[in-house]
């Protein structure tokens, strides 16, 4: 039984996360994706480096050492996953990078877009880990400990959506490939049943690796495109809208912390 209630709690988990991100990410933000990209170099680097690596580190019993190996391996190896789908691409090469929305750069598909998967899928198998320890401690922190997950997942959902439109993928596109991401905190969730003592160990790791893919994308694939518009006025924006992305990931972190607590 306790089984049933975890593969439910991951998949609802992560159907009403895509649900609420889609929501604003296919209809609202759609139309500003340039603008949005900086919401989500703020989203991506807040959910890393003040949410998820901190989580990792400040695990019982963890080799802090063996974790800055696994977030250097993790960063050269998207390196590498990204020379591997431009080297695929490199006879293509659309426009100057300006003013890019129609398939903007059909290479960038292969590289950010999957790359942010990449990342995605490891973090929320990491989730789904989290989620089944939860449940077999109790089934009521099970379900508040799904709930949290849904939560924080939601602008981290939006900033995956904007990389892979920004990427050249159709909104379907992106809704499938998101979704199908979000299934793999299922697969956490089962196998943290199964084999909650060895998969617990591998957290902290798996969540240095996600976390790794969103700096990259950040610092080396969103970051790039902004200084494209150097302009005061853009410029401002897009600081602005970087702060609002750290702040939204803070809040919603918050109200996850306050929620445990009570």
């Amino acid at each position: 039984m306790t089984l049933f209630w975890i593969i439910l709690a991951t998949t609802v988990a992560g159907i009403l996360s895509i649900a609420a991100a889609a929501s604003l990410s296919l209809t609202i933000l759609s139309r500003m994706v340039d603008k949005m990209v900086s919401l989500s170099v703020g989203v991506l680097l807040a959910t890393a480096l003040l949410h998820s690596l901190p989580e990792a580190f400040t695990t019982p019993a963890v080799d802090i050492p063996s974790l800055f190996i696994t977030l250097l391996v993790g960063l050269l190896g998207f390196f590498v996953l990204e020379k591997a789908a431009l080297l695929r691409h490199s006879h293509h090469h659309e426009h100057d990078g300006h003013g890019h929305h129609h398939g903007h750069d059909a290479e960038s598909a292969g590289k950010s877009g999957w790359v942010i998967l990449l990342g995605d899928g490891l973090h929320n198998f990491a989730d789904g880990i989290l989620i089944a320890a939860a449940f077999l401690v109790d089934p009521h922190i099970g379900v508040l400990t799904a709930v949290a997950i849904a939560l924080h997942e939601i602008p981290q959902e939006v900033g995956d959506f904007i990389v892979l439109l920004n990427a050249g993928f159709t909104k379907a596109r992106a809704l499938v490939y998101n979704f199908l991401s979000s299934m793999m905190a299922v697969l956490g969730g089962v196998l943290g049943y199964f084999f909650l003592d060895q998969t617990e160990a591998l957290i902290p790791y798996v969540i240095v690796l996600a976390s790794s893919s969103f700096i990259y994308i950040a610092v080396s694939d969103l970051m790039p495109q902004m200084h494209r518009r150097p302009k005061l006025k853009e410029s401002l924006e897009q600081v602005l809208l970087i702060a609002l992305g750290v702040v939204l990931v803070l809040f919603i972190s918050e109200l996850g912390h306050w929620g445990h607590n009570h």
